[in-house]
């Protein structure tokens, strides 16, 4: 009798241990993800931004970026760009004449406002918000998989109702290895959009995201971002 009462309890144990492993992992790939981004924030460095429209690039530009004492990135745009930008376009107009210039110009006006709002969604998703993680574990909404040594954390809802994303984290290395998300713009399948981005580390082994694309396809816009050029900030 005894025995089979502490086979139970053992059992039991480990069943609370198994069923306590997810969070654990949960809590140490946001605690890391925390100490990641601290460290991001004392640097400097370059975001690319390119807007295509229908595999034609309609605006790049690029912004010197830096943490602010309110933890938020500030961009400030890297002078000689609107004026590069101008000269572009003014190019294609020649090459495609003024009507075809024209359709064009009202083409992209109509859709400007929408690619802009494409492209600032990114910064929404990327880098990753363990308080948004929590929120939505604390929802319900997130489910852990190990395998191959990668934690991946599936998690639903996490910045818009019916979205998805799926960060992979190597515990070893406390570092992200994927990151994907399927979300949207404004209304759920009729411009759906994909994200994935690329990482990379710096010399100090902070992660950051290298290249970020998403991608509407309903509307044929792909937004490329890529984070280059990455400095300390004098103390």
């Amino acid at each position: 009798m005894t025995t089979r009462i502490a086979l139970l309890l053992s059992l039991a144990l480990v069943s609370v241990t198994f069923a306590q492993a997810p969070e654990d992992r949960s809590a140490a790939i946001k605690e890391a993800l925390a100490k990641n981004q601290a460290a991001l924030r004392q640097y400097t460095w370059v975001e690319t931004t390119t807007i295509s429209l229908k595999g034609e690039v309609k605006k790049k530009e690029q912004k010197q970026c830096s943490y602010g004492p309110d933890g938020k990135v500030q961009k400030v745009p890297i002078p000689g760009q609107a004026a590069q930008q101008q000269a572009q376009e003014k190019g294609g107009g020649r090459r495609g004449g003024r009507l075809k210039q024209a359709i064009v110009e009202n083409k992209v006006e109509e859709l400007k406002e929408y690619m802009e709002q494409a492209a600032a969604l990114v910064h929404q998703y990327v880098p990753p918000d363990p308080q948004k993680i929590q929120q939505a574990q604390q929802a319900g909404n997130v489910a852990v998989q190990p395998a191959g040594g990668v934690t991946t954390l599936n998690i639903k809802s996490y910045l818009k109702p019916g979205d998805s994303l799926a960060l992979g984290f190597d515990p070893a290395a406390k570092a992200m290895r994927s990151y994907a998300v399927q979300s949207y713009v404004e209304k759920p399948k009729d411009d759906d959009l994909n994200l994935t981005v690329k990482f990379n580390s710096l010399p100090d082994g902070t992660t950051y995201p290298e290249t970020v694309v998403l991608d509407v396809t309903a509307k044929k816009v792909l937004v490329n971002i890529t984070n280059s050029g990455y400095k300390k900030t004098t103390p």
